[in-house]
């Protein structure tokens, strides 16, 4: 096949009949001889809000191949490269007991995924509940605010990107063609192929749900198992390699390997992990609020008149401030709501979640400002206290339920009253309050003078209605828990994993480093007889 980059087509065009009138022409050739083509790639150049258009890269099967690669000199033009993923097992050393994954979020459970498929048969321990169960317990939650402290929106089956908006989007270097194979077993368990080549892929809550229950049904249907309800609570050591794991304060199981797969907000295992003697470092983490605008208004500013014929719009900010601090959106989430994502009593935190549609009425994303050891100190667990006491002081303002506040109330410095015209699109509970008096100063008064900035990229965004939802403090994991070449933490049979273990950030590049935990483990190990 032949591989054909730039072929650009104006939206309003876009279908079958004028896609391969644009790929012949690119090639130079009749379109009788086209027999196939696949996307590779599809993206939205909307540089000219009046002459908008799909970018595709295609995969082209027609006659005449090799003469074409021969006689075109277009750059654009070549032959189709080799994109297979490729899983070896090469370990020698014999395995006495079953595998372990600690956490079924994207890295565990596709660690999981990849160990089952080649024949280790691996046993995942899950906190929180399977997530037919879980669902129900977020809606509760939602409801009546009576938190479930091992099941909520940041665990249980799934993890925290369960309950967001599916994004996927990754600038990993995928030479070993690991994301490609990540995207395939999803599709493979249902998620829409188009994943495969939309510049902005993303699966949404709603989906992702189901994408989940097939891939554990399929890990079982392997051999694997999960056990949910089921926090690690020890870990028992023995001349510094893992030897059994002790489960709700009261089981034991033999461990040799062990996969950390725990997730950023996994904080009593973080503070185990430390008494344990896990070498752990702090690592730098942003925090801030969230925006809500009129999705309208987004998709109006960034397509133009366009707008209502393409799917809701995104966008990605960033701003450095004059004292040199940070700012960013993060996690936007086009059509979508603001979640209450609390996991610890007393505590509040929100998060972003859309549905596959993105069709509610409000985009929403983070606006969020680096911080640094400087800012919450040098040990290895200070950004957790860090967060934490932010994440205390959320919940008193807000009275338990998520604290608002119009954008122009903020800037004054005053307890918003009343909205504008912009409802919240809240899941959970929310109420007036002054978030001055939850930010630290400083990051206070870099939002203040970023949002303007802003405004001048996308018209509206500073709008005095705009809503402010706090606080946004989960990002990334405020910690690293330090690992080698092969993988493994100074502790010999543990495998730090994922966002939690500071390796990650976000669902793709979370399932990534799960694929490659498989890999690691796979160069080492063989599967039980």
């Amino acid at each position: 096949m032949i591989r054909v980059r730039q072929v650009k087509i104006p939206i309003e065009l876009d279908k079958k009949n004028e896609i391969i009138f644009r790929i012949s022409k690119k090639l130079q050739l009749n379109q009788k001889l086209i027999k196939n083509y696949k996307i590779i790639k599809k993206s939205i150049d909307a540089r000219d809000k009046n002459n908008i258009f799909y970018v595709y890269e295609f995969d082209v099967l027609c006659d005449r191949e090799d003469k074409i690669l021969k006689e075109n000199k277009n750059k654009d033009i070549f032959k189709t490269p080799k994109e297979t993923y490729h899983f070896s097992i090469s370990g020698t050393i014999p395995l006495k007991e079953k595998i372990i994954i600690i956490g079924s979020g994207p890295s565990g459970l596709f660690a999981a995924y990849m160990l089952a498929s080649a024949g280790y048969k691996p046993l995942i321990l899950e906190r929180g509940e399977r997530i037919e169960d879980r669902v129900k317990t977020v809606e509760d939650f939602f409801i009546t605010n009576t938190l479930n402290k091992n099941s909520n929106i940041q665990f249980g089956e799934g993890g925290a990107g369960t309950f967001s908006d599916g994004k996927l989007n990754t600038l990993a270097k995928d030479k070993f063609n690991r994301n490609k194979r990540v995207f395939e077993i999803f599709v493979e368990n249902g998620a829409p192929e188009e994943i495969m080549y939309e510049a902005k892929p993303h699966i949404g809550t709603d989906v992702l749900r189901k994408v989940i229950i097939n891939m554990r049904n399929k890990i079982i249907s392997m051999g694997g198992e999960f056990r949910y309800n089921s926090l690690v609570t020890d870990l028992i050591i023995e001349n510094n390699s893992i030897k059994a794991l002790e489960i709700n304060e009261k089981e034991i199981i033999k461990a040799q390997i062990v996969v950390l797969a725990i997730g950023h907000s996994a904080r009593e295992t973080f503070y185990m992990l430390k008494e344990k003697g896990v070498v752990m470092r702090a690592k730098n983490f942003a925090v801030g609020v969230r925006i809500e605008h009129p999705q309208e208004m987004i998709s109006e500013n960034q397509y133009g008149k366009y707008y209502k014929l393409l799917e809701p719009a995104s966008y990605k900010l960033t701003y450095q401030t004059s004292k040199g601090r940070g700012v960013y959106s993060f996690c936007m989430c086009p059509g979508g709501f603001v979640v209450n994502a609390s996991s610890e009593e007393g505590c509040l935190v929100v998060n972003g979640m859309s549905n596959y549609k993105r069709d509610e009425v409000n985009a929403n994303s983070a606006l969020v400002v680096t911080v640094n050891k400087e800012d919450f100190g040098d040990d290895p667990l200070s950004g957790i206290e860090f967060q934490r006491k932010l994440e205390r002081k959320a919940f008193e303002l807000g009275g338990g339920v998520i604290p608002i506040q119009l954008y122009e109330d903020f800037c004054c410095c005053i307890e918003s009253k009343k909205l504008g015209k912009i409802g919240p699109n809240v899941m959970g509970g929310y109420s007036f309050a002054d978030l001055n008096q939850l930010l630290p100063e400083y990051i206070s008064e870099a939002l203040k003078e970023a949002i303007p900035y802003f405004d001048q990229k996308i018209n509206g965004f500073a709008r005095k209605d705009a809503i402010l939802l706090g606080i946004e403090s989960r990002t990334s994991s405020p910690v690293v828990i330090v690992r080698d070449e092969k993988g493994i933490s100074n502790i010999d049979g543990l495998y730090p994993c994922g966002e939690g273990a500071g390796y990650a950030g976000g669902i793709t590049t979370s399932a990534i480093d799960g694929v490659k935990t498989a890999e690691k483990i796979a160069m080492i190990y063989k599967c039980i007889d």
